[in-house]
């Protein structure tokens, strides 16, 4: 069946984190590390935390600090009272404007074509009750058909309310939805049990082997949905 819906996670999907930024605060209590080497060590630091395990006992403002410590000790880094303040003014930051303000150049133009195609678009994220104001400021927002924001909503994926939520605000259909993120016990799972097709954006290739369908970028997935929505 033909896809006429495009779920997208936010965050590893269209927008990143901001490294130079979390760099410079690091450096404000005498840390140094590279925003190249933080960039670097995030897919894997990402696949690490993507077990079944971890994601059904914590919650994604809980990883986010599990995240950035481990980003930060894969670097090589030990965790010293610098380190934790610097991780706490990024935290606030976050909390106020969203660190995954990072939009790569080619986000934009594949949305343009997503949209260019008729396919609906929408945000489904696990955030912080900011989304909607970290999309305005990117730029992002007319993009979408709506932005569904877990904070506000009460359910983070890989509960499939959420995905329901967003179903049904959209008026699409889980049969010709799809989802994109990039966690695979996160999008995958939860996207699965709320009866959509998924697929996992695994930029690094670090889930060889895994039963679902990836991609290393964004862009790989517009031949796939033009084919789809002319069949």
């Amino acid at each position: 069946m033909a896809i006429d819906t495009l779920f997208l996670d936010a965050g590893g999907v269209v927008v990143f984190p901001n490294w130079v930024r979390v760099s410079e605060a690091l450096a404000r209590h005498g840390v140094r590390a590279d925003p190249a080497a933080l960039a670097d060590a995030e897919p894997y630091i990402k696949r690490q935390i993507d077990v079944a395990h971890t994601i059904s006992t914590t919650n994604d403002n809980r990883l986010g600090f599990l995240y950035l410590d481990l980003i930060l000790e894969r670097l090589g880094i030990a965790a010293t009272e610098a380190t934790s303040a610097a991780v706490r003014e990024v935290y606030e930051y976050h909390q106020h404007l969203n660190l995954w303000e990072r939009v790569p150049e080619t986000v934009e133009p594949t949305l343009q074509e997503f949209r260019r195609v008729g396919l609906r678009l929408v945000a489904v994220s696990n955030a912080n009750g900011r989304l909607n104001v970290l999309f305005d400021r990117l730029g992002l927002s007319k993009y979408f058909d709506c932005l569904v924001d877990s904070f506000l909503e009460g359910v983070e994926k890989p509960d499939p309310r959420l995905f329901r939520i967003a179903l049904e605000r959209a008026g699409a259909s889980a049969e010709t939805t799809l989802h994109v993120g990039d966690l695979y016990h996160v999008d995958v799972v939860g996207a699965r049990a709320a009866g959509l097709s998924a697929v996992l954006l695994d930029a690094a290739d670090l889930y060889r082997g895994y039963d679902c369908q990836r991609i290393r970028t964004l862009g790989e997935l517009v031949p796939m949905l033009i084919h789809s929505s002319n069949d």
